[in-house]
């Protein structure tokens, strides 16, 4: 179990992010005390930044919507006390993830819980609108739970008996927001997932995520006893006590024994749990306050502890990366990465505390993390495995729909933890799962989505893994997005990136293609300047850490072709 106390120091980000934001908002409206918001309308400008023409809103400025951060950013606003700019517009972008009985994250994906709970409370919630159909919901939430009560992430999840204590929760919530419109009774069998959640409960008074979970946290506790609320009842033994042991020194929470920082997870998931046990909370409102106000960032929102502090996977494996070997501050990135595997999941969180999250296992493995701990690499490949859907695919964590984005960092997690030994998940599944991605002659991010250039690299590079390697639509696919004045574009031929290219390389290499020396030098030459890197040629340089990271490592192979580029995937 990890002290991140007792961690190094490393260069901190200190930037808002927005599951941050919202979750120091929610706790401060549930204090009542939304009012007292620092930097409210900065924060609440923040928000408003993340959204996209569609309707829908991002996790960060440019990516595509999601069901994740459209219910964040529409509830932090809303706790702000603003609207919406276009509610029709978001209700319109919501249906276009409604796949006939419940929600995806994004258009053409599977429909979840995570899902399905965020996108069914921002249309009844916020935007004041029904669902498409309630009563083909409703059949689709019960049809969540398992043979021992429990609800799981998907249909396919209930099938192989996989519960999880935030899928109860999820679920649970995704009724009680329809029930606003038209009550209704629950689709389960309530006293058996009732018996589930209360099976979960630690002699302690904590609650663990499921049986398989190492320790009771904080995270599981909220959504344990806010499901059992729900559902008009409380856990089985007392559970206040447990929840206010969790504090340090000044009054604010942790999220488990032993755990040494007080952060944003921990005092929303404490404030949430508390009031759903209809236990006080002005007594530890003071605290809370303090603590959340210290996490607020200057330009706006909230990130998960003190700026200075707040590091996070991407950028601390970005920054080791580009790092010579022998200085000594590599050693104290890499030991920070592995500082983010924690208790109860295998894989490596974006921040402390948070999920583990596909993309930063890779990106934190590739920087050189765990080369010298063969059990915390069996113990990633346990949770890779683990982590593989029903349908084949991965998603960016457990239990949310797949992607090629997700899959193809799968594929890199295995080849940089375990390469020698068999894949920890099933390859004619993951196989099947790219074939759903393929549209044209080239391959979508999701089934059912357009296709690009980023997306066909991701599934060329699983084929090849898979022993089904295809250098001639490698080399196809290369050349309708190559742009003649350097590096590659996701769509079309005209503007390129610096993602698309860095994956256009990747790819190239792997599948032994030539790479022209001075294509690539033309590329990096247009978005490099003494300002750092920046992510397009229309895009001014910047010192982001990811960009400057892979500018930086395109810079070496462009001198070095036998230098072997890691498979770092984003969107």
């Amino acid at each position: 179990m990890s002290d991140f106390g007792l961690l190094p120091d490393v260069p901190a980000q200190g930037g808002p992010d927005l599951w941050c934001t919202y979750a120091a908002v929610r706790t401060m409206t549930w204090l009542g005390r939304a009012d007292g918001v620092v930097g409210a309308d900065a924060t609440a400008d923040y928000v408003l930044s993340r959204g996209n023409p569609d309707g829908g809103f991002a996790w960060s400025r440019g990516m595509p919507s999601d069901a994740w951060a459209t219910f964040y950013s529409a509830s932090a606003l809303t706790d702000l006390g603003h609207r919406l700019p276009d509610p029709d517009r978001t209700l319109d972008w919501l249906r276009t993830t409604w796949t006939g009985d419940a929600y995806a994250m994004t258009p053409g994906q599977e429909a979840e819980v995570w899902a399905t709970h965020f996108s069914t409370r921002t249309a009844v919630e916020i935007c004041g609108a029904d669902v498409p159909d309630r009563q083909r919901l409703l059949a689709w939430l019960g049809r969540l739970q398992t043979r021992d009560g429990g609800l799981a992430w998907s249909i396919g999840h209930a099938r192989a008996g996989e519960a999880d204590v935030r899928a109860c929760y999820y679920g649970v919530a995704a009724w009680r927001a329809l029930c606003r419109l038209a009550s209704t009774e629950p689709p389960w069998d309530v006293p058996a997932l009732v018996a589930w959640l209360r099976e979960r409960q630690d002699t302690s008074g904590g609650f663990r995520f499921s049986p398989g979970a190492d320790v009771p946290c904080m995270w599981a506790t909220y959504r344990a006893v806010g499901a059992l609320a729900a559902l008009g009842e409380e856990p089985a033994r007392p559970c206040s006590e447990w929840i206010l042991a969790q504090r340090d020194s000044s009054g604010a929470f942790l999220r488990w024994p032993g755990y040494a920082v007080a952060d944003v997870w921990a005092s929303f998931c404490a404030v949430g749990a508390l009031k759903a046990l209809d236990a006080p909370i002005e007594p530890v409102a003071d605290a809370v306050d303090k603590g959340l106000a210290a996490m607020a960032c200057p330009e706006g929102g909230f990130t998960y502890r003190e700026p200075g502090y707040a590091a996070d996977a991407l950028s601390t494996a970005a920054a080791a990366l580009v790092a010579r070997d022998d200085d000594p501050l590599t050693s104290r990135l890499r030991r920070w990465l592995e500082g983010c595997l924690l208790p109860n999941e295998g894989g490596v969180m974006y921040m402390p505390g948070r999920g583990a999250e596909i993309r930063c296992t890779a990106w934190a493995l590739a920087a050189g993390a765990f080369r010298d701990s063969p059990r915390d690499l069996s113990r990633i490949l346990r949770w890779l495995s683990e982590l593989q859907n029903p349908d084949g695919g991965f998603g960016y964590w457990h239990g949310r729909g797949s992607d090629m984005v997700s899959s193809a960092a799968a594929v890199e997690i295995h080849r940089l933890a375990g390469a020698d030994g068999p894949t920890p998940f099933s390859s004619s599944a993951l196989a099947a799962f790219v074939d759903q991605c393929a549209s044209g002659d080239g391959y979508a991010n999701v089934p059912r989505a357009r296709p690009a250039l980023r997306p066909g690299l991701h599934a060329l590079r699983i084929l090849n893994a898979l022993d089904r390697a295809d250098p001639f639509t490698a080399d196809a696919l290369l050349a309708r997005h190559r742009v003649r004045g350097g590096g590659w574009a996701n769509e079309g031929n005209r503007v390129p990136d610096l993602l698309s290219t860095y994956e256009a390389v990747v790819t190239a290499d792997l599948h032994r293609l030539d790479v022209e020396p001075a294509h690539l030098t033309a590329y990096l030459d247009r978005t490099a300047s003494p300002a750092g890197a920046a992510w397009s040629p229309l895009a001014p340089a910047t010192e982001d850490p990811l960009a400057v990271c892979l500018h930086g490592l395109l810079r070496i192979r462009a001198g070095d072709p036998s230098f072997r580029l890691p498979a770092l995937t984003l969107s």
